[in-house]
Formats: structure tokens, sequence, C-alpha cells
């Protein structure tokens, strides 16, 4: 089961349209009856469901409409390192969580019991999100529901970096060959043993250049020996199509230097619909290289991080760049006047200052510290 629902998710890498399916089955064997794949950008205030599987129209439509700012957890949510399975519970405690107008409003209506995420990939702001939601037959999130779920985050965040290169109109048999030298990415096309088969000018140029990555007798190797090990690893498995084998890790990192920060994903290409893409090269296995720019967290983040604030006053102190007053913090928060007073004072006690105002000033006004 775990082998199939694997291979549905990178053959939705190629094909978006088969997302459905990847979906429907993880919530089969995470247990959950609806699952949604989503962005949230915590600056722009925006967010979009990417793919969906058993949402209620209905719900998805007012979450959009009306709720998503009073989602509890967000921004602390963004926060969260990508690969950490968490549920809301473990952002914002459940007292807390239970007397909000999101969920007396928009959780209990649908019968939602408890929510499965992890963010897969993470922005400066911004993240994109796995929920897998379990209603009252599943129950609470427990330890065997984050096992599962972890066995296959490392998959869906190969899938959807990888998805994200392509040029989505193209059919999956076009994909890795007409499109293949418009991705921004270097691009390996690798067979039997990784021998080189076919590669795009961006990977030619990385292997003239031979700091990450080399062609030895033909095939590739990395540089960095751990780097060099895992990709090996990776593509024996794509070979013997044991997909299960790659979940060690998202990415591998082909250099420690935050200046070069350099990571390859791999596709296996010897099943499901992606076997059709790799069979014009005779290919196994296609590996793609992209930099990550470092980048320094946004001044919410960095707060939070100084002075450990909670989810609800990581909330409040947000809130308080958007409007003026407790009763207004409330009212955009959709929790009460109460718990929003007892935040302030929290607030107001970590960072040392007295008045709303003050805590406007500090955010701001706040500089990220530069990095030595």
């Amino acid at each position: 089961m775990l082998s199939a629902l694997i291979g549905d998710i990178y053959d939705a890498a190629l094909d978006p349209t088969l997302w459905l399916r990847a979906l429907e089955r993880s919530c089969a064997f995470v247990g959950g009856s609806s699952a949604v794949l989503y962005w949230h950008d915590v600056a722009s205030e925006s967010s979009a469901a990417l793919h969906l599987f058993n949402d209620d129209p209905h719900y998805t439509r007012l979450y959009f409409e009306k709720y998503m700012p009073m989602n509890p957890v967000f921004p602390a949510a963004t926060f969260v390192e990508p690969g950490l399975i968490y549920t809301p519970a473990d952002i914002v405690p459940e007292a807390e969580l239970f007397e909000t107008r999101f969920h007396k409003e928009w959780v209990e209506p649908q019968g939602i019991a408890d929510v499965v995420c992890v963010n897969l990939e993470k922005g400066t702001t911004s993240s994109s999100v796995l929920n897998i939601r379990r209603d009252n037959t599943h129950g609470i999130v427990d330890a065997a529901a984050r096992q599962r779920a972890a066995l296959i985050v490392p998959h869906f965040q190969r899938a959807v970096a990888i998805g994200r290169l392509f040029d989505q109109r193209n059919t999956a048999q076009a994909v890795l060959t007409e499109t293949l030298d418009n991705i921004e990415a270097a691009i390996f096309l690798l067979g039997q043993n990784g021998r080189i088969v076919h590669v795009n000018e961006q990977a030619r140029a990385m292997l003239d250049d031979g700091a990450l990555l080399r062609e030895r007798r033909g095939a590739l190797a990395a540089v960095a020996p751990e780097a060099h090990r895992m990709l090996r690893d990776l593509l024996v498995a794509a070979e013997s199509a044991d997909l299960a084998a790659g979940s060690h890790g998202a990415a591998i990192p082909l250099s420690d230097s935050p200046a070069r920060r350099w990571f390859a994903h791999v596709l296996p290409l010897t099943s499901g619909d992606r076997q059709r893409a790799g069979a014009v090269h005779s290919a196994v296995a296609a590996v793609f290289v992209r930099r990550t720019s470092p980048a320094s967290p946004p001044p919410l983040e960095a707060l939070a991080k100084i002075y450990s604030l909670t989810a609800g006053e990581i909330r409040v102190l947000d809130g308080l760049m958007k409007v003026s007053g407790v009763q207004a913090l409330a009212d955009l928060l959709g929790s009460s006047q109460a718990t929003v007073k007892t935040h302030l004072h929290n607030l107001f006690r970590k960072t040392g200052t007295a008045r709303q105002s003050d805590l406007i000033k500090l955010t701001a006004g706040f500089e990220r510290p530069t990095e030595s």
C-alpha cells in the first residue's frame, strides 16, 4: 500500500490531475477523511487550495471568503520547519482553540476531530502545506498516524518541489523531452548505475564547473562524500522500483556552504505514469538540482523566537499591525476579549513594553540580526 501510494505521489509531480488519487490514498494510509494541499502567505494574507480530496465545497469557499483570518494556527504554523508533523493542538492549546469562532463555526460543523499537518516547503513568509483531516471515526491524531504520515512526507516534498519546475501544460510523455531545456534547474536523466543519458544546458554547465557534481566514467557523481552516498542509495532504490527506500530525506544537500545551498531531488521513472516519460531516453531516474537562497526570518518569526512567544501572542502581535483596540482584535481573530487581553499582558511582560503602540513600533522597527 505504501509503495503504491508513493508511486502515485511521484506520478502527480508530472501530471497534477493525479493529485486527487494521491490525496485519497494518503487519507487511507494515514487515516483521514479528507485532504488538502495548499499554500499560505502571511505577508499578503492570502491562501489557495491547490488540490483537494473529499472536501465540502461550501466550507472550502467559506474558509477563503471569511474564516481564513480567524484560523488560530496562523501565522505561528508557518514557522514550523518543513517536514515536521504537527497538529493544531501542537500550535495552540486546546482550550484556546475550542473557544475561537473558527473552531465553533467552521471546524465543528464539518465534524473535523483533528488534522495531520506538515509544511512541505517554507519560504520567507509563505509555506506549502499538506493537511489530512480526521473525522470522529478516526479520532485524535495519535503516534501511529504521525509515524505513517512521516513515511510519505519526504516524497510529497520531492514531488511538490519537482512539480513546480514543469510547464504543466505539457503531457507526461513530453515533459522530460520537449520542455527539458526550458526548466530553470539542472536536470540529469540517468540510466542504470547512474549512467548519464541526457542533460539540459544548466546541468552541462554544472558538470563543467565540477564544484558540486561530476561525471565519472559516464555516471553522475556528487563531490561531497555524504551527498554521493545518498544519491547512490536513491538511484539504487529507483532502479529496483523500491520507492519507499528513499524516505530518509526530501532533498540531497550538495554543499554545506551557506552561500551555495544547492539541493538535488530524485524522481524515479521506473513505474507508473513516469515510466512512459523516462522510456524516451531509457532513463530510470531524473535528478533535479536547484539552489535555495539563504533568507533571514521575517520580523514576526524572529520576534517570536527572541521573546519565546506563543501562537496566540504571535496572532495578537500580528493583528496589532492591522487594527487597534481589544474589541477590534477580538473581532479580527475570532477570539474573546478576555483571551486577547491575556495575550496582550503577556506580550507587554515578555517584550518590556507597556502600550499597544510600543508593540507596533517594536514590530515595525525590528531589524533582523545580521548573520556572522
